[in-house]
């Protein structure tokens, strides 16, 4: 069961807050303002919390920080475990493919969590080791285009890790524009992303026997 943290009483019936809510907040606050620019002072202000309150149950800012970037980069790093787990199973080209489409999908789900990974530096301990785990992820999705174009499903005349970064610099493209409550579903989004990526926008015709 969460623990709750007990906001400052301003009146009655204020709900007390969660660990989840705390850290869902935090993420947001590091996105509107940076990491740097945000303090615990910020977030408790926010939440109409004493930062004591937040201390009880949070032991620094870092701690949040590291939270929400583990909340991105687990979602990533499963899918990267289900590519490997289905070799043998699937084509490259089919593995490359449900990578693509659960990158969305991870994206859209954890999408606060996905923008402050992708807005990392590096300026802190915390950051560094985002970023070697992010760079393991970018090196194996890489190997997923080689293998594809080693079978003979991707074209062999574009250097692979090129076709990589493109390719998903596509997927992490969508934290600029993409909104949960927008226009757009997500899992009709991870299907156009994916049939553009693969498939292109060139009607194709029918040949006639």
């Amino acid at each position: 069961m969460a623990e709750v943290v007990q906001p400052v009483k301003r009146g009655r019936g204020r709900p007390g807050y969660d660990q989840a809510t705390v850290l869902r907040r935090a993420i947001d606050l590091f996105n509107e303002q940076g990491y740097d620019a945000t303090s615990i002072n910020d977030l408790a202000t926010d939440l109409g919390l004493s930062k004591s309150a937040i201390y009880h149950h949070v032991q620094s800012k870092e701690q949040l920080l590291r939270a929400g970037l583990d909340e991105a980069l687990d979602g990533l790093e499963a899918v990267i475990r289900t590519a490997r787990s289905s070799q043998g199973r699937l084509s490259a080209e089919d593995r490359l493919r449900t990578a693509v489409h659960d990158s969305v999908r991870v994206l859209t789900s954890h999408l606060p969590a996905v923008t402050l990974l992708l807005r990392v530096r590096g300026n802190s301990p915390v950051e560094v080791d985002a970023l070697a785990r992010r760079r393991k992820i970018d090196d194996e999705l890489a190997r997923l285009v080689r293998e594809a174009v080693g079978e003979g499903s991707l074209r062999d005349d574009l250097p692979p890790d090129i076709v990589s970064r493109l390719l998903f610099g596509m997927v992490n493209s969508l934290i600029e524009w993409y909104r949960p409550d927008g226009r757009v579903d997500a899992a009709s989004l991870a299907e156009t992303l994916t049939h553009l990526a693969f498939d292109g926008l060139a009607m194709r015709v029918e040949q006639s026997d």
